[in-house]
Parts: C-alpha cells; sequence; structure tokens
C-alpha cells in the first residue's frame, strides 16, 4: 500500500543539516530572523518559551520536540525567570562548540536551560509545494526514538566520514517521518498529515498515491472514502486543504518533474505514469501546470 507520508519527505530531499547545542540560565530572549529553513528544537533541560512569527507561543520542557518544515522568524525566551521587555540576548559560541547565553562563566554558572536545536534544507524544488502539504509545525512531548533520532544526526553532521550526506540525508527523513508519526497534533492543521489522520479522506490519499496512473475521478476517489460526491470533495477539502483534482494535478505534476530530472524516462513512459493517455495531452497539462514544456524541464535539470 503507497505511504504518500513517506514519498513526500523522500521527494523533499533533506539535506545540509546544522546542529548545536544551546545553554542558557537567567533570563534570556533570542531572535532569529534569518533561518528560512527546517527547523527543530529538542529540549535536553528545563524550559523555554518557542515564539514563531504568526503562531500562538509553545511552551517546551525537557523531553518535548519541535519541527517546524517552514519557518523565516523565531523567537526562544527564558520561563524561569522572563526577560524583562525589550531585552535581547547575544548568543556566545564556545571553543568547545556550545552557544552560550547569559552565563558569563559556565565553569561558575550552571546552564539551567539545554537544548539541541537544528535545521536543514530541501533539495526539491518543489519544496514550497510539498511542505505545504505538511503541518506547520509539529510538537511532540517525551518520545525517545526523537532524542535519539536527533542526537545521531547531530553526531554525523559533526564528523567527517565517508559517505556522510548519504547518511544524513537518510537520517534526516527517518527523523522528519518520526515526528510527524508520532504528532498527536496532525489534525491541528490543513494538509497531508491531516488528511492521512482521517478514516474517510485517507484511503482516497492512498489510492492517488498508490497509482497516480489512474484515470481517477471524484466518483471513483468517493467510493474510495466510502462517501458521496459531494460529502467526499467537501470533506477533502476542508481537511487537506484544497480538492481532490487539485491535489491529484499536483501530486502528478510534481512526479513528473521528478522523472524529467532523472533524465531516466522518455516522455511517453512518463505520460502514462501520470495519467495522461498521450504525449500531447501530458504536455500541454505539464506546460499550463509548469510554465514550459516538458522537454525543456529536462534539459534544463540536467545542467543543474
Amino acid at each position: 500500500m503507497a505511504d504518500p507520508l513517506s514519498e513526500v519527505i523522500t521527494l523533499l530531499r533533506p539535506r545540509a543539516p546544522f546542529s548545536k547545542i544551546g545553554e542558557a540560565s537567567g533570563p534570556f530572549r533570542v531572535r532569529r530572523d534569518d533561518v528560512n529553513e527546517a527547523f527543530y528544537c529538542l529540549v535536553l533541560m528545563g524550559r523555554l518559551n518557542l515564539e514563531v512569527d504568526s503562531r500562538a507561543p509553545v511552551i517546551l520542557s525537557a523531553g518535548d520536540f519541535a519541527l517546524l518544515p517552514a519557518v523565516g522568524g523565531l523567537t526562544v525566551t527564558s520561563l524561569d525567570p522572563p526577560p524583562p521587555p525589550g531585552y535581547f540576548s547575544q548568543p556566545v559560541y564556545g571553543e568547545d562548540g556550545v552557544v552560550r547565553v547569559g552565563m558569563l562563566d559556565p565553569r561558575e554558572t550552571p546552564p539551567q536551560v539545554q537544548q539541541l536545536v537544528g535545521h536543514c534544507s530541501f533539495g526539491s524544488p518543489d519544496a514550497e509545494l510539498l511542505v505545504s502539504l505538511l503541518p506547520e509545525m509539529v510538537v511532540v512531548r517525551g518520545e525517545d526514538r526523537l532524542a535519539s533520532l536527533a542526537a545521531l544526526v547531530r553526531d554525523e553532521a559533526r564528523a567527517d566520514r565517508p559517505a556522510r550526506d548519504v547518511v544524513l540525508e537518510n537520517l534526516l527523513q527517518v527523523l522528519l517521518i518520526e515526528a510527524f508519526r508520532s504528532s498527536v497534533q496532525s489534525t491541528a492543521s490543513t494538509g497531508l498529515l491531516s488528511g492521512l489522520a482521517d478514516a474517510r479522506v485517507a484511503p482516497a490519499l492512498r489510492a492517488m498515491h498508490g497509482a497516480p496512473q489512474q484515470a481517477w475521478s471524484i466518483r471513483a476517489l468517493a467510493g474510495e472514502a466510502g462517501l458521496s460526491r459531494s460529502a467526499f470533495f467537501t470533506r477533502f477539502n476542508r481537511i487537506v486543504g484544497l480538492p481532490p483534482m487539485s491535489y491529484l494535478l499536483n501530486w502528478r505534476m510534481t512526479l513528473a518533474k521528478h522523472m524529467l530530472r532523472s533524465g531516466l524516462h522518455s516522455i511517453g513512459e512518463i505520460s502514462s505514469r501520470t495519467g495522461y493517455g498521450s504525449t500531447s495531452a501530458f504536455s500541454t497539462a505539464f506546460t499550463r501546470h509548469v510554465g514550459c514544456p516538458p522537454v525543456r524541464y529536462g534539459k534544463a535539470g540536467a545542467t543543474t
């Protein structure tokens, strides 16, 4: 059976991670406006307040893990004690690789808060579309598997071992999947995860991912969901965030672009595998959706 979440994470191609240990004591407030990548935070000791632009603040305690597939700016503040209004801390990078905040001398002032933070980029040109299918934020509390995975990512990122990039990409894929499937907030926002958590929408999503070449219709997809056409259309749109046929088109085009960039498939094969009866029909749909013919897109991908 198709696993849509694994397919999306694999196509995202997570890579080039950066991770660090951060320690703090006393009141602190650290602001970042230049993240622009997936961000994760694992609290190892103490408590802190994570505030991401346009979202409600989240309190994280030891053992909690937060993941944001896309983020621009964020603020991390102390809770015990809270920082005074307008106060911002200046992180200090130590020779041991630890970033410290509010600690004049770590030998005299033990940390009250310790966290592992990191971010990664996505190699897929379709990253914006794929990320839009995922929740805006995932918070998992007290999951040991995530802590172990995050530690493996940190250690591999700092090492200089053979096949380091390959290992990191695979570790990041596992980390992202584990975070999403461990989340108890999968229905908090629209997207793929919310759809997979819905007993009626999930079968239709798996059917589309399992057989994108099939000539799906609203009637056929509604049959997979066990709903009437109107009930299925309304439910899918509300939970996933876009109409079912729009989702199917986006997914087919994402697969087509992936195959074109690989250079391993003919236009005829791609047309057939994405549900188009002829190369001309596929070329017309692809050009309308992407903005250039598939042959030109494939040549451009081969040179990058």
